[in-house]
C-alpha cells in the first residue's frame, strides 16, 4: 500500500492542488467558508499521506530527514486548525519535489543520450555467408560484422573491407567524421555516414570502449565527494538540531504556530541537493566533450591542480616519429641496415617502427638470444654477429668506441630535437639516426589555455634524450624539461613535487606511465579509449585529444565554484527565512515553504548551467613539421 501510494505522488500532487484552488474559491468568491475548510483539510490529508509514509521510512532507520519536519509541521498546523498552512505547506513540498526530480532527470541527460547511442542490433555473417540481422548480445568476438551507411558500429572492432566516414563524437566529442580504411579501429556507438565498411568484432558488450564509458559515467555520477559526504554529515546533525530548536522555541514561547514554522523554514531541502546536481552536471558535460571524469572526488583535487607534469611521446607530441636525419659510417651499408631492420622487426616501440619505415625493402636475416637492456636497447646475434642498437648508454656498454665525428653528429643531432638510434656491429659503431616526433598541431595554443587556468609549472619527463625535450620544451614555453628518465624515475620525480606541496596531475598515455598516473594526484590518460587508460587514470581523454584537457580543467573548476555558489545560496536562504520569523511580522509557513522550493530549484538551475559550458576564447593552431635531412655517408 505504501508503496502504490508514494507511486501516485504526483497524481496526489495534482488532486491537493486542486481542492487548495476549490477552497479559496469557496472562501472567496461563494463565501462558503464550510465548503472551503473541508477542501483544505482533504487537500491536507491527501498531501501528508506520501510526505508522512517516506518519514515513516526514514524514522525506522533512525534518520531524521526533511519529511520528518514537515510531517510534523502539517500535522501540527491541522491541530492547531491552520488549514491553509498545512494544505499549501504539503503541496508546495510535493509540487518541489516533482519539479527536483523533472530538472535532475535533465541534468542526467548526458548518461541518458549514450545510452539510447547503443546499438540493439547488427548484421552478423553467418556460416552459408549471408548476413542476418542479430541481437547485439549475440555477437561473439571474431564475428564478421556488415556495418551499412547510416547505422551504428555495434562493437570495438577492426574494419577488414570497405571505407566510409564515421562519426565518433559519442566516443571523442568531436562531431568531425572520420574516413576509415581496411585495418582502421572502429568504437561501438560511433555512426557510419557514408560508406559500407565489414568489421571484426574485437570487443562486444560491457566491454567495448562505449560501454566502459557508459559504466565510467554512471559510476562517476553515483559517487560522491568530500563535500557531498560533509553535507551528508551536516545534515545528519542539522535536521535534528532544527527539531529541537522549534521544541525549545514552543517551550518558552507556547506559540505552537511558531515553532512549526521554525520546522518548515529550517530544512535543508537546496543544502543537500545542490553539490549533487553541480557535480552530475559537470559529469555530463564531460562525457558529451569527450573527456571521462571518474567520481566528483576527481573534480574537487582536479581543481586545485598547480604543476601538471607531461610524458613527450604520445602526449605532446603526435606519437609517430619518423627518421629525420641519417649517418651512415661505413660505404656499403645494405648489410647493416639489413641486420638493423631484423633487429627492429622484434620490436613494437614507436623508433623501432620509424626504422623499419625509413629503410623500407631489404634482406632479412634470423635473430637469435635476444637481450632487451632496460633504458637502453637491444642486443642480439644475428647473422652470426653481435648487433647492439640503441642509445650512447647503450654504446658505452658494449664498450664501442665514438669516434670525435661521431660525437660531434650525436651532439648535432640531440641539438636538433631528435632521438638518438645508434647501430653498431661486433663493437663497430656503423648507423646513427636522428629520430623526431612532431609537436601535436595546437598544443601550444592549448599549453597556453592551461596557464591562463592558473596552472603554475608545465613539465615534460621524457626517456628521450636531454637535447630532444628540451627542443620541445623551448618551443612550447614550459617550465621545466628532464630527459633520460626511466619509468620509476619519472614516479621519483612526481613524488619530489608533491612533497614540496605540489598538487600534481601528470598526463601520460596510460601503459608505460602507470607508475605515475597512479602516483600523481591526478593521472590523465591520453588512451583513445583503450582499457589500460580507462583503468589507471582518473580523467581520460577520449581518443587522445589534447585539446580537450584544457576544456577538462576549466570544467572542473567551474564546477567546483558552481558547488560553492550553492552552498552559500543554500545557507544563506535558511538564514534569512530564520530570522525573518523572529525579527518580520510577514513571515509564515505558506511563504518560507514558498522560498524554500524556489532556493532548491535555484541550485538545480545554477548546476545545469554546468552543462552548456565551453570554455572561452579557443583559436585553432596549425604545426607545420619539418623537412627530414638527407642521409649522409662518411
Amino acid at each position: 500500500m505504501q508503496q502504490y501510494i508514494l507511486s501516485k505522488k504526483n497524481v496526489i500532487t495534482v488532486i491537493s492542488g486542486l481542492l487548495i484552488v476549490l477552497g479559496f474559491f469557496s472562501h472567496f468568491v461563494l463565501e462558503n467558508v464550510g465548503l472551503s475548510e473541508w477542501s483544505l483539510i482533504i487537500a491536507s490529508v491527501f498531501g501528508i499521506t506520501p510526505i508522512a509514509i517516506q518519514a515513516f521510512q526514514a524514522m525506522k532507520v533512525k534518520v531524521i530527514s526533511i519529511d520528518v519536519l514537515v510531517s510534523i509541521a502539517a500535522i501540527g498546523a491541522l491541530f492547531i486548525q491552520n488549514y491553509e498552512e498545512s494544505a499549501i505547506v504539503t503541496f508546495l513540498f510535493l509540487f518541489g519535489h516533482y519539479l527536483e526530480q523533472r530538472t535532475l532527470n535533465q541534468t542526467r541527460s548526458a548518461i541518458k543520450e549514450l545510452t539510447e547511442m547503443a546499438p540493439e542490433s547488427a548484421l552478423k555473417q553467418m556460416d552459408n555467408g549471408e548476413f542476418e540481422e542479430v541481437e547485439v548480445d549475440d555477437i561473439d568476438e571474431g564475428d564478421i560484422l556488415l556495418v551499412k551507411t547510416g547505422a551504428k558500429v555495434p562493437v570495438d572492432g577492426i574494419v577488414l573491407t570497405g571505407e566510409g566516414h564515421i562519426n565518433e563524437a559519442s566516443i571523442t566529442g568531436e562531431a568531425v567524421p572520420v574516413n576509415k580504411l581496411a585495418d582502421a579501429e572502429v568504437f561501438a556507438g560511433t555512426i557510419l555516414e557514408n560508406g559500407t565498411i565489414q568489421i571484426r568484432a574485437d570487443r562486444v558488450g560491457e566491454d567495448t570502449t562505449f560501454g566502459k564509458i557508459i559504466e565510467l559515467v554512471e559510476e562517476a555520477q553515483d559517487s560522491k565527494s568530500e563535500a557531498e559526504r560533509f553535507i551528508d554529515r551536516f545534515s545528519k546533525y542539522y535536521t535534528p538540531a532544527v527539531l529541537v530548536l522549534a521544541i525549545v522555541v514552543w517551550a518558552f514561547s507556547q506559540n505552537i504556530e511558531l515553532a512549526i514554522t521554525i520546522l518548515v523554514l529550517g530544512c535543508p531541502g537546496a543544502l543537500v541537493i545542490g553539490v549533487p546536481v553541480s557535480n552530475v552536471a559537470g559529469i555530463g558535460n564531460g562525457a558529451r566533450n569527450g573527456v571521462l571524469l571518474k567520481g566528483s572526488e576527481v573534480i574537487q583535487d582536479f581543481s586545485n591542480v598547480d604543476t601538471i607534469v607531461f610524458d613527450k611521446t604520445g602526449t605532446l607530441t603526435v606519437g609517430n616519429p619518423t627518421v629525420a636525419a641519417t649517418e651512415l659510417y661505413e660505404k656499403d651499408p645494405a648489410e647493416t641496415l639489413g641486420y638493423l631492420a631484423s633487429v627492429e622487426r622484434e620490436s613494437d616501440h614507436p623508433l623501432a617502427k620509424a626504422v623499419l619505415n625509413q629503410i623500407g625493402e631489404t634482406n632479412f636475416y634470423p635473430v637469435e638470444g635476444t637481450e632487451v637492456v632496460k633504458g637502453g636497447g637491444i642486443v642480439s646475434s644475428v647473422a652470426g654477429h653481435r648487433v647492439a642498437v640503441g642509445n650512447v648508454a647503450l654504446m658505452e656498454k658494449e664498450n664501442v668506441t665514438l669516434s670525435k665525428k661521431v660525437q660531434k653528429d650525436v651532439k648535432r643531432f640531440e641539438q636538433q630535437g631528435n632521438s638518438l638510434v645508434l647501430t653498431a656491429v661486433d663493437g663497430e659503431l656503423k648507423v646513427l639516426m636522428g629520430i623526431r616526433d612532431q609537436v601535436r598541431p595546437g598544443v601550444k595554443a592549448n599549453l597556453q589555455e592551461l596557464k591562463d587556468l592558473g596552472v603554475k609549472n608545465l613539465v615534460v619527463l621524457s626517456g628521450d634524450n636531454q637535447g630532444t625535450v628540451d627542443v620541445v620544451a623551448g618551443e612550447l614555453g614550459l617550465t621545466e624539461a628532464h630527459g633520460h628518465m626511466l619509468p620509476e624515475d619519472k614516479s621519483a620525480y612526481i613524488g619530489k613535487l608533491q612533497q614540496r606541496g605540489q598538487i600534481v596531475a601528470f598526463v601520460g598515455d596510460g601503459v608505460n606511465d602507470s607508475p605515475s598516473l597512479a602516483l600523481a594526484d591526478i593521472g590523465i590518460a591520453m588512451g583513445s579509449g583503450t582499457d589500460v587508460a580507462i583503468e589507471t587514470s582518473d580523467v581520460v581523454l577520449m581518443n587522445s585529444n589534447f585539446s580537450n584537457l584544457p576544456h577538462a580543467l576549466g570544467l572542473v573548476k567551474a564546477t567546483a565554484n558552481n558547488m560553492k555558489q550553492n552552498i552559500v545560496i543554500s545557507i544563506g536562504v535558511v538564514l534569512v527565512l530564520l530570522t525573518s520569523v523572529f525579527f518580520s511580522e510577514w513571515m509564515n509557513m505558506s511563504i518560507g515553504m514558498l522560498v524554500h522550493e524556489g532556493s532548491i530549484l535555484v541550485v538545480i538551475f545554477n548546476g545545469m548551467r554546468l552543462m552548456k559550458y565551453k570554455l572561452k576564447g579557443r583559436k585553432e593552431q596549425k604545426e607545420v613539421s619539418a623537412p627530414a635531412e638527407k642521409v649522409k655517408i662518411s
